[in-house]
């Protein structure tokens, strides 16, 4: 529909605006805000109401545009439910078009060369795609010819509301001011986590900021919100992998119990000051401040089932930290986006990379890749494999690691795919059984050189 009353819209009489509650200030009480990481959010609001005995209306302006009406509740001392409406419908210029058909409105219009006004009485007959009206005896359709057109209401449909309004019918034992708490879920509130890494390889330390975002396209502000935030996947989820981050960067997934308050399986990251989440904006708020932990860089390369690649092939870069108490974050992580920087040798901070990671439990091993290493490569040879008795096959295997830095590096190699009862018969380098299919080893090579590991495996395939 083409929105040409928008310049022009007029109201009357004014105090019909001021019926309808538009007013900057909010009607919310003393409001509480759950966000989970599935795009649902509980919201308790606490509004004293002056009822009288007996059933009376009472209207709550400023819920949700997006509230759940079967999830609502309202608890207070005496007092019921009996009938709940929520009036969705919101003041606009096309919503008033269209409550407007059937009715008769005033059509103002300016003459552009003398500015003097003309007024007709019409009747809306259709806001289908346009705006077709009977002036007297004629049909007229509005157009959007740039002439200066604007239409008079004499008042706002009672079924508008210029606030999102939840509408109730209570039954209240007693009359007089009773403390309530209205509760209900809504879609349209969500979190995210992000964190800025600091590495410092010569000391070995990294500092940690971890920011919590925050976003309201419910079509409401919470103003003065108490608002604590749950990590996990809750169950009824729509997007139940939305919070997953990369598995992979968990090295080893923690053992130890924080002092974080938990809801059943979920942990709880209340923020330390009421905020207001307004609507259609984004709010960053800090959640961890974490200075000089323990932290490596080191590369990684890991070769699928027992295959070769013809060139050589970079080694992955990654920085390697714990969230554990002793030297580590000290913290649950919730799932987000790490990113890392360093130092350059002008001391300004530079990115270097960046990955996600997944809920992550006190005392994780976490290793962060950031990218692909320029100097340092791996090359994986096939250099035998001949048929064993019984229908076994034997397996030898050359891994040419090459260093092209002024300094020694460690490469963690890994040889992945090696399910069932496959045997190890020959290693240059003792390695490390890690799992059921994985064997990785801890490969030293010098500066400006090479390193060859070599390995024999004896398999069924």
């Amino acid at each position: 529909m083409r929105q040409w009353w928008v310049m022009g819209v007029a109201l009357w009489p004014v105090a019909a605006l001021a019926q309808t509650g538009q007013t900057a200030q909010t009607a919310q009480g003393d409001v509480q805000v759950t966000i989970y990481n599935n795009g649902v959010s509980l919201v308790q609001d606490a509004r004293t109401l002056t009822l009288p005995q007996g059933r009376s209306r009472q209207e709550f302006p400023d819920v949700s545009a997006q509230i759940r009406p079967e999830t609502v509740t309202l608890s207070g001392p005496g007092v019921g439910i009996v009938e709940q409406n929520f009036d969705y419908d919101l003041l606009s210029p096309d919503k008033l078009m269209e409550k407007a058909v059937g009715r008769i409105v005033t059509i103002v219009r300016t003459n552009p060369a003398t500015g003097a006004e003309t007024r007709e009485q019409a009747r809306v007959l259709a806001a289908n795609g346009g705006i077709v009206l009977q002036i007297g005896n004629r049909i007229e359709v509005l157009r959007d010819d740039g002439l200066p057109v604007r239409v008079v209401f004499d008042e706002v449909p009672d079924n508008l509301r210029a606030r999102p309004t939840l509408s109730l019918t209570v039954e209240a034992a007693q009359p007089g001011p009773v403390l309530t708490r209205l509760s209900y879920l809504t879609p349209g509130l969500g979190w995210t986590s992000d964190y800025v890494a600091l590495f410092d390889e010569k000391a070995g330390a990294i500092d940690v900021q971890g920011w919590v975002t925050l976003t309201n396209n419910t079509g409401t502000t919470f103003a003065r919100a108490d608002t604590l935030l749950v990590a996990g996947n809750v169950g009824g989820s729509a997007n139940r992998f939305a919070s997953l981050g990369d598995a992979s960067a968990i090295e080893q997934a923690g053992t130890e119990t924080g002092t974080r308050e938990r809801l059943g399986d979920f942990y709880l990251y209340p923020l330390a000051e009421r905020t207001t989440i307004a609507n259609a904006q984004q709010k960053q708020v800090s959640f961890l401040d974490v200075k000089a932990a323990a932290a490596r860089k080191a590369y990684e390369f890991s070769n699928g089932w027992l295959g070769g690649n013809d060139v050589p092939r970079s080694a992955a870069t990654a920085i390697k930290f714990s969230t554990s108490r002793a030297g580590g974050l000290g913290d649950q992580l919730p799932a987000g986006t790490i990113r890392v920087y360093m130092r350059d040798a002008r001391g300004d901070p530079q990115f270097i990379g960046e990955n996600r990671i997944p809920h992550t439990p006190l005392g994780s091993s976490m290793s962060i890749r950031t990218g692909e290493a320029f100097d340092v490569k791996v090359k994986v040879v096939v250099a035998e494999r001949t048929r064993q008795a019984r229908g076994r096959w034997r397996t030898r295997m050359t891994y040419n690691l090459t260093n092209a830095r002024d300094a020694p590096v460690t490469v963690d190699l890994a040889q992945d795919g090696l399910w069932g009862d496959v045997k190890v018969v020959e290693q240059s380098l003792t390695g490390e059984r890690v799992s059921a299919d994985r064997i990785e080893w801890k490969v030293p090579v010098p500066a400006n050189g090479t390193t060859d590991l070599t390995a024999t495996f004896d398999t069924r395939y």
